[in-house]
């Protein structure tokens, strides 16, 4: 290991373990509860895409300063995701998370009084970075729950959260055609300010002492980085899979609005409902990581998302039969987030079985880096949908998943694959 990566010292598990929830099990209401926050807050990532037409309209905007406004709260996230998340290590966990929701409530009704552009950015760029409140959220379930039962609960909770994904931009244009673009985001406050009222009476208290300050923490992620090599692994295959997932999501709108489909944004909408439904498998991969079946779940997730791929090219080639090739289409949809959701949550089970003493730093990497990976997904369906149409974003979808699929046969082989 380079010196740089052993200059940082991080917080030994030591220090921690007499504060961490003790993992008596999490019950189903709350199981629930957990999942449907999540799935609440990560709407405020993507819901500004659709809302930019009715928003540049409204205050006069440029369609270029539009997309401005749309990339404000996925800035706003990752900032939090890598300055806020790691105050999980040093703050009570239940009170961080509240005060983070009352901020992103404050946030979303400043967005609906914001006047010009750069008040709207503001606010936007704070929402998201409130919602990274996400990454205190999953550890805190996964910590009540039993290592042994620790994947079933994050795949329950990541249902959640992959649900909120796909309905974000579905439920934002729904609303804004209906009521106005105010509308949506008055909705969503009165939404987060209820999460923030709620989730106190249910949230068990989480007092880390890792016996560092900020800064240190802050340092300390790099170390983390450089030695924790499931964090790295998991993290690279989850930033090439959220690549393929956002690529196919990018792009498939585009297509669905051409010939032989020629959906208008309702039908659109409801084809993100069909996909949707591979959220559904998500418990189902974390109870095979908890029964020791992670590396070949992971493998099999890596596998269906290039099947899929290859299914949603087959769909164009049938395009003379236009109900089939969109039954071909959706049932691609579902493989790819069955797939996609499959890999990221034995991630997140991987990572939270590491050092509890850094839980906020693992996941807060975690997410950060598999995020860097969708937003290269979404970049790159601008350039793969112009130089080769639908052929072309279902090869570059197949060959993200295919590399995923390569590194982690190479890193894990002769392992049980437990952790990996």
């Amino acid at each position: 290991m380079s010196t740089s990566c052993n200059a940082a010292a991080v917080p030994s598990a030591d220090a921690a373990t007499a504060t961490e929830v003790r993992p008596q099990g999490i019950s189903t209401p709350l199981t629930l509860l957990f999942a449907a926050s999540v799935g609440v807050i990560i709407i405020n990532l993507s819901a500004a895409q659709p809302l930019v037409g009715p928003i540049a309209a409204s205050i006069g905007l440029e369609p270029a300063a539009g997309g401005l406004v749309a990339m404000a709260p996925l800035l706003g996230y990752a900032a939090g995701l890598f300055l806020l998340i790691p105050l999980a290590d040093l703050l009570e966990n239940r009170a961080l998370a509240v005060r983070m929701l009352a901020c992103a409530a404050v946030a979303s009704a400043a967005a609906v009084v914001a006047t010009g552009m750069w008040a709207l950015m503001a606010a936007l760029f704070v929402l998201g970075a409130a919602s990274s409140v996400i990454q205190v959220l999953v550890p805190i379930a996964a910590a009540m729950a039993p290592p042994e039962h620790r994947g079933r609960t994050i795949g329950n909770v990541m249902s959640g959260l992959m649900v909120g994904i796909l309905l974000s931009r579905p439920s934002a244009g729904l609303i804004a055609d209906s009521f106005g673009w105010q509308a949506f985001y008055v909705a969503n406050a009165v939404l987060l300010g209820a999460l923030a009222l709620v989730l106190p009476l249910w949230l068990p208290r989480r007092r880390p002492s890792t016996g560092s300050r900020y800064p240190a923490l802050i340092a300390s992620m790099w170390w983390l980085l450089c030695n924790e090599p499931v964090l790295r692994l998991r993290s690279l295959t989850a930033a090439l899979m959220m690549a393929a997932f956002s690529l196919f999501w990018t792009a498939v709108a585009f297509r669905l609005s051409q010939a032989p489909f020629g959906l208008d944004q309702g039908g659109i909408a409801v084809f993100a409902l069909v996909g949707a439904g591979g959220a559904l498998a998500t418990p189902l991969a974390g109870r095979l990581g908890d029964r020791g079946w992670a590396r070949s779940t992971t493998i099999a997730s890596h596998v269906l998302v290039v099947l899929s791929f290859m299914l949603a090219a087959f769909a164009d080639v049938v395009g003379g039969m236009p109900a089939l090739a969109l039954c071909l289409l959706a049932l691609a949809a579902i493989g790819l987030d069955v797939g996609a959701v499959g890999d990221q949550t034995l991630g997140r089970r991987a990572i939270n079985l590491l050092d509890p003493a850094a839980r906020g730093r693992l996941n807060g990497l975690f997410v950060g880096l598999f995020f860097l990976g969708g937003s290269l997904g979404s970049a790159v369906a601008g350039a793969a949908w112009a130089h080769g149409g639908w052929p072309a974003i279902c090869l570059t979808g197949a060959g993200f998943a295919l590399i995923a699929l390569v590194v982690h046969i190479r890193a894990t082989a002769g392992s049980a694959g437990r952790a990996g």
